[in-house]
């Protein structure tokens, strides 16, 4: 274990030393001659030089002014990364329904259909064999994103092939 009263730089004697300089340096700068400390600043407030050891308003000032620029080229990078996220996730679905009913087409050897539901795409579709008997899944409806299509439907027949729209 260290002695804290060894050494010329370590030690009670040296942080003594140091606080009692620092608080020289304090008096000298707010005018006092009392042995008393003053008290509007403490020793540790000023680095070995006796200039302060914060932020100047100008250093401030900078640093905001960088923050504001790049938010200000992050936030449009930012929503066009969540649009582009949004159609690649409703595309990705489109596909995942398409594969789910030519597959089940095959399975079953009957005709599936993938199926708008209300008046458009974006509110939404079901998977369902044509005869309405089973459903094999569905999509809830998009926000704030519209997909379009004139195709009420897409069918797969038995053979996994395209059968009408």
């Amino acid at each position: 274990m260290q002695d804290l009263n060894a050494g010329p730089h370590g030690g009670k004697r040296h942080l003594r030393r140091h606080r009692d300089r620092c608080s020289m340096l304090v008096k000298k700068i707010m005018g006092t001659k009392s042995n008393k400390r003053a008290t509007s600043l403490p020793p540790a407030a000023f680095g070995r030089n006796g200039r302060s050891l914060g932020f100047s308003l100008v250093e401030l000032m900078v640093t905001l002014a960088i923050a504001a620029i790049l938010l200000a080229v992050g936030v449009p990078s930012f929503r066009d990364f969540v649009l582009n996220q949004r159609v690649k996730t409703a595309s990705s679905q489109i596909f995942y329904a398409l594969t789910l009913a030519r597959s089940e087409a095959i399975k079953r050897n009957a005709e599936v259909r993938v199926q708008k539901v209300n008046t458009g795409w974006q509110d939404g579709w079901t998977v369902a064999t044509v005869t309405g008997a089973v459903t094999l899944g569905t999509q809830d409806a998009f926000a704030n994103l519209a997909i379009a299509g004139s195709a009420n439907s897409v069918t797969y027949g038995g053979s996994g092939r395209l059968t009408g729209g």
